[in-house]
């Protein structure tokens, strides 16, 4: 597992989670710290990335060590390494990704502008990453059940299962939520049907939605009996019932892209818009490419 650290307070929030996921994991911590180029002067010869090359080694050092001192005060079993790696946190913490099981990162770090709800290096490893990404946003210590956000796509089985998984580590309820609404698809299609026919049928559509809140729960209910799950389907605007579901939520699990999005698409609105907006920490977990 990894963790993204540059010394911001979103990013010890980050190293905390991570500990505490790690411990649960019962896996190992490796904390990241991507050394780019810094503005300005620098010694002859010396690479642009080179913290020793600024007189900003001690700083370095000494913010992995108070990331490493936080994350064995909450996991004191758990192995932790860390290293400053060369490069630009974007390509080094998705170069990362590829050998974890997961990478958490805080919603903003330094480099964010004033303002700005979600980092670049969050929404740049949610759409490129190789493995599940935790953004550590939301209220401190939240509490409740674990989201997951059913979407019904073939993609989404992945995040499907990362949910039920989760919630048994937790000892967490789990809430399958699927939101949908009379654009989830057209209700009357025909060899006569003028383009701007839209003939909605409420009842067959509600159905047809419930059964696939069902299909998508049952298989996962068998591998993870341990876990409680209540199948929740909700008439509504879908991102803003998700962000609202977020309140009271310990964490809100999702697929990059659901059964609604362009192709080619990497990151869909709905995952977007709980990246920037939740109330709690957010898992996007990508499917099978």
């Amino acid at each position: 597992m990894i963790v993204g650290v540059d010394g911001s307070a979103s990013s010890i929030d980050a190293v905390e989670v991570a500990a505490r996921e790690a411990h649960l994991r019962g896996v190992g911590l490796r904390i990241v710290h991507a050394f780019g180029q810094v503005p300005g002067r620098r010694p002859a010869g010396a690479p642009p990335w080179d913290p020793a090359g600024h007189g900003l080694q001690p700083m370095v050092r000494g913010a992995l060590a108070h990331a490493e001192e936080r994350a064995h005060a909450l996991a004191p079993d758990i192995e932790i390494t860390r290293s400053v790696v060369a490069g630009a946190a974007l390509e080094v913490l998705e170069i990362e990704s590829r050998s974890a099981s997961l990478a958490v990162v805080g919603s903003r770090g330094l480099g964010s502008f004033s303002g700005l709800l979600l980092g670049s290096t969050a929404v740049h490893l949610a759409a490129h990453g190789r493995c599940p990404l935790m953004v550590v946003r939301g209220r401190p210590d939240p509490a409740g059940a674990v989201i997951l956000a059913v979407d019904g796509s073939e993609a989404g089985e992945a995040a499907v299962g990362f949910a039920f998984a989760e919630a048994a580590l937790r000892k967490a309820p789990l809430v399958a939520l699927h939101v949908w609404n009379t654009f989830s698809e057209r209700a009357y299609e025909g060899p006569g049907d003028p383009l701007t026919a839209v003939v909605a049928d409420i009842d067959r559509i509600r159905e047809a939605e419930q059964q696939l809140l069902d299909e998508t729960v049952a298989s996962w209910r068998k591998v993870h009996p341990e876990v409680v799950v209540e199948r929740r389907l909700v008439r509504s605007r879908i991102r803003p019932a998700l962000i609202d579901a977020s309140r009271g939520a310990q964490l809100v699990v999702t697929g990059a892209r659901g059964r609604g999005g362009f192709a080619g698409l990497l990151l869909g609105s709905v995952s977007q818009a709980l990246l920037h907006h939740a109330h709690c920490p957010v898992t996007i977990v990508r499917g099978k490419e």
